[in-house]
């Protein structure tokens, strides 16, 4: 009987231990900077998904429309600089637009960053029947003339599409204003263009071309991630393993207010972490059409301020801020 009377304490422990994760997260919300729909949108949902048994109930989404952010971020470096319950959705966007000053006088340091949703990765596109079979075949090209490749994207100068395109060069120590590049309004519209011979390489996205792949239409000469991609990118390279330093994981994530107390951060971080090691969490970001990258707590702040001042860097380099 005494034995018995352990193991039920033992188990009971157990079922109050995993709960008391998040007990004091009483009203969680996750701000989405936008309208409904859309990458902010599908951030928030992945949350609200996927952190539910661990906040041990529903998460509130909340839509927060204004400047691509500038309207959210504002807000929680005022009002709800504090605000121990609530997490706002960002993405790759969000830190270029830190980077170029376009939320105004609040950056990367304006912000605590938690945790990441997911990534998906740039890539490095052309038509099946290009002369440019490698990377390197392009890049030979490139450096003799920047101008002389026309380079396109769903991005205007200075997006984050346009940044892929000057990443790349900026590895080979080449100035991104002498590039011939044409915006369109979005990946579908540079596909097209692609395919109509209007641009040569296309700066796009490793997700939207699962539906392209073995169609005998495009190519992938590299991916911008820092390594290796799962299947079905294995067999492609990676530009940093060709010798390029060009990375561009386009990030999805959280941040918080910058004055919220560390104990409250925390528990977000061991929520996201406890999620993390779940079949559930893996996937929904599957679904959710992302790739994993798992990262949170002072890390992922970290690393989110470092691509800010590299993408600072790049932005002052091609006369995008002074």
């Amino acid at each position: 009987m005494r034995l018995l009377n352990i193991a039920s304490a033992l188990l009971l422990a157990g079922v109050v231990s995993a709960p008391a994760l998040a007990q004091e997260i009483d009203r969680p919300e996750c701000v989405a900077p936008a309208k409904p729909g859309g990458g902010f949108d599908l951030t928030c949902r992945i949350a609200q998904q996927g952190l539910e048994k661990q906040l041990n109930g529903p998460m509130e989404v909340t839509f927060m429309p204004g400047g691509i952010g500038a309207v959210a971020i504002n807000l929680f470096n005022t009002t709800r600089t504090d605000d121990p319950n609530a997490i706002v959705a960002f993405s790759s966007g969000s830190l270029l637009n830190m980077a170029t000053g376009k939320y105004g006088q609040w950056g990367a340091n304006d912000v605590r960053f938690l945790a990441t949703a997911g990534t998906d990765y740039g890539a490095v596109i052309v038509r099946d029947d290009s002369p440019y079979k490698t990377l390197d075949d392009l890049m030979k090209v490139v450096e003799k003339d920047p101008g002389s490749v026309v380079m396109g994207a769903g991005g205007s100068v200075g997006s984050q599409d346009w940044m892929k395109a000057a990443i790349l060069l900026k590895s080979k120590e080449l100035d991104p204003r002498k590039m011939r590049y044409v915006a369109f309004d979005g990946g579908g519209e540079a596909i097209a263009g692609l395919l109509g011979g209007s641009i040569q390489v296309y700066l796009g996205d490793v997700g939207e071309m699962v539906s392209h792949l073995g169609t005998g239409e495009m190519r992938i000469l590299a991916t911008l991630s820092g390594e290796r991609l799962p299947e079905p990118f294995a067999d492609i390279p990676t530009a940093k393993e060709l010798g390029y330093d060009a990375e561009w994981p386009i990030v999805r994530g959280y941040y918080m207010g910058k004055d919220v107390p560390d104990e409250a951060y925390n528990k977000w971080v061991d929520v996201f972490k406890a999620a993390y090691g779940t079949d559930e969490w893996a996937k929904l970001v599957k679904d959710k059409g992302l790739l994993p990258m798992d990262l949170s707590g002072k890390e992922m702040d970290a690393d989110m301020k470092k691509r800010v001042e590299r993408m600072t860097g790049i932005a002052k380099d091609a006369g995008l801020i002074q």
